[in-house]
């Protein structure tokens, strides 16, 4: 019988399998050669492909960040700050245990500079002078990493006797389990609500006409 043929590797396959393991498994869970095996290869047969599995992972978050939608500061900077926050956790809820190396900052991975060259330049061209253009897009990333890193809601526990001896405030905490995606979601939406109707307070004050 002819020997069977080991499925040819390129980069597309390689980022793929790998993001599996680590949704899978976590960051933890993947090393070159765990991949390698969950390919059917050898783990130098990936190295001509990605010279260290830093490299791999770069390429990784960059895939998440092409998920990210900037195309609403066309319209405005809030309509365009709104959408971008909202698109950005969307995407880092999609695979959470990435979020790590996300968060790690754009370095040199073109789709994360794309974005936020695109944001810099919608703030800076709406009227914000560019440090504070710089600390608007910090901040917004900031709230969406936050969001994306952890659920407040599943950090309780569903046994109500846990709370309502010591925590009197806390009585009905052992129902937010139950309505995690809910709360998280509603949560995320009112910070926010909340922190782009204080810049539009802040951009109304930066660009309002000196009295003659």
């Amino acid at each position: 019988m002819p020997r069977p043929r080991t499925p040819l590797l390129d980069r597309a396959r390689i980022r793929a399998t790998a993001l599996d393991v680590i949704d899978r498994d976590g960051l933890a869970g993947l090393s070159m050669r765990r991949l390698a095996a969950e390919l059917g290869v050898r783990a130098p047969s990936l190295y001509s492909h990605y010279r260290t599995k830093d490299d791999l992972l770069n390429d990784l978050a960059d895939d998440i960040m092409r998920a990210v939608d900037v195309s609403a500061f066309a319209v405005d900077w809030v309509t365009g700050l709104r959408a971008w926050a909202r698109s950005y956790r969307a995407a880092l809820a999609a695979h959470p245990n990435l979020v790590p190396v996300v968060a790690a900052g754009p370095a040199r991975r073109d789709a994360a500079l794309a974005r936020a060259d695109t944001v810099h330049g919608a703030l800076v061209a709406a009227g914000w002078p560019p440090r504070q253009a710089t600390m608007i897009g910090a901040s917004t990333r900031y709230l969406v990493l936050g969001a994306a890193m952890a659920s407040f809601a599943h950090g309780f526990e569903t046994d109500a006797q846990i709370y309502a001896d010591r925590y009197p405030h806390l009585d009905q905490a052992h129902r937010l389990r139950d309505h995690a995606a809910e709360i998280d979601a509603d949560s995320f939406t009112l910070a926010l609500d909340s922190f782009l109707h204080g810049l539009r307070a802040l951009h109304t004050d930066l660009t309002r006409t000196p009295p003659a």
